[in-house]
């Protein structure tokens, strides 16, 4: 069973989900008519919250629907996924990322001007939003099941125990090892409970408390990457346009790649991608169809800067720090410890513990807001009043993810984000054209005032 699983995960996520997310996010590109490159800027402005009104519908401000978004994206996979990509597809690999990030960011317009446009009720007549709201307010009841297809799993994909296998590992390896504290099984208990304690205080307070930290952790969190990578990139600087032509001409190549294949890069950066940025698979629409904000477009604009700042933005910079450090070449680590062995060479001492601080806080961020996504999933299906079970099963499954070995797990909860895709980019389509004149008369009514 676990064999067909881990089957299942690497052939969906191989053609098919390329086909959907890469394929339909292209179409969606030249459907807007180019929109996140024409209106970025205007996007921009609309996030330092120019038109906020705290009388509208919803939960959230647009920014802490944002910051909730990115806390979901910006995690293990802009750290360990990176190096993955170099690791598997050479430094070519960080281009079709950063092409995917573009052709994410018209998949995210669309989905999330969608969750706004068509937000439904829960059982406690409480307005919520996200793809299974769009198909059934959208689509109608025959598309129903399409709704229960995303839910169902969501609640399965949605869990942290990636992120709580990947977060103890590195606890260990970074703080205990070092100083002869690891004692095996019971160290990962008892991080483990550590972890869904802390986790626990934040997410029983409901989506406006997970807002709430995830609008003033996930600006530190960047910001304090951020410096850190650029201390190393200067230190660096004139090799930096070396390192940038050689993404650029390895992604045409593809001689760093196994085989020199440029079709395996290209696979290889648009599903890192994929799992970096989460657009198309249905997870932002959720908490940004909980913002308050009654223009759709206004809502898409702010949530298209989504995949910029995780992909192009963060993912650049840890690419940056493994290649101009050389240990892409020089070591066998991989993922999160390749990550590791450059900020090492590159910050000897101090190194190692910046990005323990920054793993622990992108995990920790991550797993917030999947607990929201999830509830919102249960919430769907079962009902308001019994919706809150979940946290505390999402909260179990932290401990599991600490304690135990992950590959069939992990595989299930990739397999999970592929089926989540699918009704979320169905769904998309069949709606794109009411977002194109939604478009056409907000961008009107921009210039008029």
């Amino acid at each position: 069973m676990g064999d067909i699983i881990i089957a299942f995960a690497n052939w969906i996520w191989g053609t098919p989900m390329l086909i959907l997310l890469m394929g339909g996010g292209s179409i969606l590109l030249f459907h807007s008519r180019f929109i996140p490159f024409t209106k970025i800027g205007h996007a921009v402005s609309l996030l330092r919250g120019k038109y906020d009104d705290s009388n509208l519908p919803g939960q959230i401000t647009s920014f802490q629907a944002l910051s909730s978004a990115i806390a979901a994206t910006v995690g293990l996979g802009n750290i360990s996924g990176v190096a993955i990509a170099i690791n598997m597809g050479g430094p070519g690999a960080i281009f079709w990322m950063w092409v995917s990030a573009f052709v994410g960011m018209a998949t995210k317009f669309y989905t999330c001007s969608l969750a706004i446009m068509f937000r439904g009720k829960d059982t406690n007549g409480v307005v919520q939003g996200g793809p299974m709201y769009v198909i059934e307010e959208g689509m109608g009841k025959k598309w129903k099941f399409l709704a229960y297809l995303f839910c169902i799993a969501g609640v399965m994909g949605l869990l942290a125990i990636f992120q709580a296998n990947q977060l103890t590992a590195v606890i260990r390896t970074v703080l205990l090892e070092p100083s002869g504290l690891d004692n095996g099984e019971s160290t990962k208990w008892i991080i483990g409970i550590s972890m869904m304690v802390v986790v626990a205080v934040v997410i029983l307070g409901g989506i406006s408390r997970i807002a709430s930290v995830a609008s003033k952790l996930v600006p530190f969190m960047v910001g304090m990457y951020f410096v850190t990578v650029m201390i190393i990139v200067f230190k660096y600087i004139g090799d930096v346009p070396d390192m940038l032509k050689l993404i650029v001409s390895d992604a045409f190549s593809g001689k760093a790649a196994a085989g020199g294949v440029v079709g395996t890069v290209i696979i290889i950066g648009a599903r890192r991608a994929a799992f970096s940025n989460e657009a198309g698979i249905g997870t932002a629409p959720m908490v940004h169809g909980a913002s308050k904000n009654s223009e759709p477009i206004r809502e898409g604009l702010i949530a298209m800067l989504g995949p910029f700042i995780d992909t192009v933005v963060v993912c650049t910079l840890t690419a940056l720090v493994i290649l101009l450090t050389g240990v892409w070449q020089t070591t066998e680590s991989d993922g999160v410890r390749l990550t590791l062995a450059a900020f090492d060479l590159a910050l000897p001492v101090i190194g190692r513990y910046l990005l323990m601080i920054a793993v622990l806080i992108f995990a920790l961020s991550t797993m917030f807001t999947y607990s929201y996504y999830g509830h919102k999933c249960s919430n769907y299906l079962f009902g308001a009043d019994k919706a809150d079970y979940y946290n505390y099963f999402y909260l179990i499954t932290i401990v599991a993810g600490a304690v135990v070995s992950l590959e069939v797990v992990v595989s299930l909860v990739d397999g999970m984000y592929a089926v989540m895709a699918i009704p979320t980019m169905i769904s998309t389509f069949y709606l794109a054209p009411k977002v194109r004149v939604a478009a056409k008369d907000y961008f009107q009514r921009m210039k008029t005032n």
